[in-house]
């Protein structure tokens, strides 16, 4: 089957890279033909060469900066514009007409087809009044704030980006057409989605969402410190939190990265009979255990250096533990994530009288070395939100003292030690168990890297996707010429028969009435397919 695998390459706040995520699901699958479609920044796709081979095509739209260059629309056509977008709008500062952003965000979407403006207006002074008249009506949310002609300006700005994939020429049922797929995948969520939403919408084509980190989550905690007005970021978090239930409720399946996400997800309105868990792979899993443990007792601690994830505590706690063990020394890597913290985590070692055995040892290299310099790992995070460093030091072998936050009890498990959050107490304390404990300390390490090997295998995730991909197929029925439900056609069931599949070579844009690889044998296929339909 086609499957066009769409996802974001660049954006201004919380960074993902699903790059590496989505080759490897592509590799897993050679039975299946992947395309990309990709939302990147202003530097655009990267030359076609340095693209894995498993791709079949790639295709992207710069997301953020400057608007493309385009003709406004007339006069006709504008008010049909402004009538759009005043819904959409609408249904973000009115909390009485949420239900109308979905309407609002399909009719943009019919007239971008149609003509290909939608940018231009969105970049027009007639948008920018449309959205200053709804964002001051009575009752409109603004996050306690009234919003000024310079929030106008920006937030005019950022939902034209928001939106650009709209406009995207992706949405035909020719070769490079989203029209044609049998389903598409969106990694990440976010902007990435609205092609997905697009082509079901127009020709009831299914999609799956993998969210490996929250769009959502990360978006609020990005916006706490992006340089806007209050009410800007009201809006735009209104944007995402609409656009997130709209994914929710469109989608055919959810697959979150962790049982954590998948509250998230059902929270924000996901039906729990389309929400399935699977992990986020790594081919870490083959990597070999570390080795000898160092000569001196040492924790090992990973993670940008912020308040989040509460390096303080380590420290705190590693006084506790030399009090007890004066041999034992502190690794922390990671790079400094907010300003001046690195001075002040050196000032709290200083304080503590622990300066001369702590190692503030920056960014580290391959991980594994982090691990393997180390006699115990220890977390002590706020808050978990992925499972991908915990697994990464299950993996080394060495034994896990973590706070019991976020994805943690699900990823640690029995396999090591949990603690709450914020006590330096209960930290030192199972520090200083695993460190007088040879036997326990091996025994938890090889029960964690066997549970790391189980759930994060590559093969698993691509067993799972290869499940999912036909359970859809199967359930949706086909479109012959990209026909589900738009243009007036309706679905035929079982309209291509199994023939149609087994066919020698790929085909060029399969299924779209304008493939110039039809050509006269066009007539026996849908003679075959009305033989199938009739059984």
């Amino acid at each position: 089957m086609r499957v066009a695998l769409l996802t974001e390459g660049a954006r201004p706040h919380a960074r993902r890279g699903a790059g590496g995520w989505c080759d490897r699901l592509a590799e897993g699958l050679p039975e299946h033909e992947f395309e990309l479609y990709l939302l990147t920044g202003p530097g655009g796709l990267p030359a076609l060469e340095h693209l894995s081979p498993v791709w079949r095509g790639a295709h992207d739209l710069a997301l953020w900066g400057r608007p493309p260059r385009g003709r406004r629309p007339g006069a006709l056509r504008r008010r049909q514009y402004a009538g759009a977008y005043e819904d959409l709008v609408r249904a973000l500062v009115l909390p009485r007409e949420r239900a109308g952003f979905g309407a609002g965000l399909y009719r943009l979407a019919e007239l971008a087809r149609e003509d290909g403006r939608l940018s231009a207006f969105l970049a027009s002074a007639h948008a920018r009044r449309v959205l200053e008249r709804v964002w001051r009506l009575p009752g409109a949310d603004t996050s306690a704030g009234s919003p000024l002609v310079c929030d106008v300006l920006v937030a005019g700005d950022l939902l034209e980006q928001c939106l650009r994939p709209l406009s995207a020429p992706w949405y035909g049922t020719g070769p490079g057409g989203l029209g044609g797929v049998d389903l598409c995948h969106v990694v990440g969520g976010g902007p990435a989605v609205l092609p997905a939403l697009v082509a079901r919408h127009l020709h009831g084509v299914p999609f799956v969402v993998t969210e490996h980190g929250l769009h959502l989550r990360e978006q609020y905690l990005g916006y706490r410190e992006a340089p806007y007005r209050w009410p800007v970021r009201a809006l735009l978090l209104a944007f995402f939190r609409a656009l997130a239930e709209e994914t929710y409720r469109q989608a055919a399946v959810l697959t979150p990265g962790s049982a954590h996400d998948q509250q998230w997800q059902l929270r924000c309105g996901a039906d729990p009979a389309r929400t399935r868990v699977v992990y986020e792979g790594t081919p870490a899993v083959d990597r070999p255990a570390a080795g000898p443990e160092p000569a001196h007792p040492t924790l090992v601690w990973a993670g940008a250096l912020e308040p989040g994830r509460d390096p303080e505590l380590a420290l705190h706690a590693f006084a506790r533990v030399r009090a007890e063990l004066p041999d034992t020394r502190l690794r922390l890597y990671g790079e400094e994530a907010a300003p001046g913290y690195l001075a002040h985590c050196r000032a709290v070692a200083e304080r503590l009288g622990v300066a001369d055995a702590v190692d503030f040892a920056g960014r580290p290299g391959p991980l594994a070395e982090a691990w393997e310099g180390g006699t115990v790992t220890v977390f002590s995070a706020l808050s978990q939100r992925g499972p991908r460093l915990l697994a990464d030091a299950m993996l080394s072998g060495r034994a896990v003292v973590s706070t019991d936050v976020g994805v943690a009890r699900e990823v640690v498990g029995p396999t090591g030690l949990l603690v709450p959050a914020r006590d330096p107490g209960a930290l030192a304390g199972a520090c200083l168990a695993l460190l007088r404990d040879e036997e326990r300390r091996a025994r938890l390490g090889l029960a964690g890297r066997l549970r790391a090997q189980e759930r994060f295998a590559v093969e698993p995730v691509v067993g799972a996707f290869r499940e999912i991909y036909l359970e859809l197929v199967s359930q949706y029925p086909a479109f012959p010429g990209g026909g589900g439900g738009g243009g007036g056609r309706a679905p035929r069931p079982f309209a291509r028969p199994a023939e149609y599949w087994l066919a020698d070579g790929p085909r060029a844009g399969r299924g779209g009435e304008d493939d110039p690889e039809e050509g006269g044998d066009r007539a026996a296929r849908e003679h075959a397919g009305e033989l199938a339909e009739a059984r």
